[in-house]
């Protein structure tokens, strides 16, 4: 399936962020010597992760500076583009990507797996009925959090017209700008709206300031 991906670093963050903890999880499953199905459903999602950070705007860019010896034949290039609205402000640009819906589903499975172990806790803490405040999310928390907020953009239903838009433009190469309808640019803004919501709720600053990136 088609998926949307902003050129937004904080979209790029919050993703890149997950990696840590995937890893993290899989050592200490590893190291306890005990094959489950966890394991398989962590390793599985890092897979998918991989699969669909190596498409993302940011990380191509990434890629491209760290490399000393330039691009290696097989190297696959994304086209960069401009985008603008039909006033002629430039806008930050959205990618088609395509993401495996089994990449997806393993990501998905990931999230289900951390948030009924969240459950779990969750759960012993009230039985235990200490009587003390919850302490703060540490890292076991922050995981769900982040890996839910990425998936709730990867899963947005951009409107067709937009995507298909957006997806024509990057089948022309060289691609310098697109110029979106008025329509279009009603679409882009609701579709928009929704990242900085998913991404930065919870935090005013935050959300003040990731929403500048697009309006």
């Amino acid at each position: 399936m088609h998926v949307l991906i902003p050129d937004d670093p904080v979209f790029f963050a919050k993703f890149e962020s997950l990696e840590e903890p995937l890893l993290r999880h899989l050592h200490r499953l590893h190291s306890e010597g005990l094959e489950t199905d966890d394991e398989d459903v962590i390793s599985d999602a890092y897979d998918s992760w991989v699969h669909v950070l190596v498409q993302l705007p940011l990380w191509f860019e990434w890629y491209a500076t760290s490399r000393s010896a330039g691009p290696t034949p097989g190297d696959r290039a994304q086209t960069r583009y401009v985008l603008y609205g039909p006033g002629g402000d430039q806008l930050t640009s959205l990618y088609p990507v395509e993401v495996a819906a089994a990449d997806l589903g393993n990501l998905i499975a990931c999230l289900e797996l951390f948030a009924a172990a969240d459950q779990t806790r969750s759960a012993a803490a009230s039985e235990a009925g200490t009587g003390t405040p919850a302490p703060p999310p540490g890292r076991e928390q922050v995981l769900p959090d982040a890996l839910r907020r990425v998936l709730d953009v990867l899963l947005l239903s951009p409107s067709d017209g937009l995507l298909d838009t957006l997806r024509q433009a990057g089948a022309l190469e060289p691609v310098v700008s697109v110029t979106l309808s008025a329509e279009q640019e009603t679409d882009y803004r609701r579709f928009c709206e929704d990242i900085v919501a998913i991404l930065s709720s919870g935090d005013a600053f935050a959300y003040r300031n990731h929403r500048a990136l697009y309006f």
